[in-house]
């Protein structure tokens, strides 16, 4: 069985600022980082499709130790983002002071935005990076 999306494809559209997912050709419902299956019914019957990148933050945590890959630049954001086609994805976000995060940011809208260098976890990888909207 062959993935639809590979992983590699996936994290080379982020570096283009493009998010893909599956959209299941069962049930309708969207996955997001790929899978080999549907995340609700397990379907493989599955087609790859540009999503918008624009979700409301969920929740979120302040990093203040970074990973070797991030060399030091701490703190930063990480946010859950429930995106408008309806799945949740992790990704970094931009443009605030990790120091003055707070509660606030729960359901502010956000779109994604081509990721920075600093945001690569590894060469072949990269997260999703997110900026506020409103």
């Amino acid at each position: 069985m062959e993935y639809k999306l590979s992983v590699k494809d996936y994290h080379h559209a982020l570096k283009e600022n493009r998010l893909l997912g599956l959209k299941c050709r069962d049930c309708g419902s969207v996955t997001v980082p790929p899978r080999m299956a549907c995340r609700k019914c397990s379907g493989l019957d599955l087609e790859v499709v540009q999503l918008s990148g624009k979700g409301r933050v969920t929740t979120f945590t302040s990093i203040h130790v970074a990973s070797a890959e991030r060399h030091g630049h701490t703190p930063y954001l990480v946010v859950m983002v429930a995106l408008e086609e309806g799945p949740w994805i992790m990704g970094n976000l931009s443009g605030l002071d990790a120091h003055l995060a707070s509660m606030e940011l729960i359901g502010r809208g956000v779109e994604m935005v081509t990721p920075s260098p600093l945001i690569t976890a590894k060469e072949d990888g990269v997260a999703p990076l997110f900026r506020l909207l409103d």
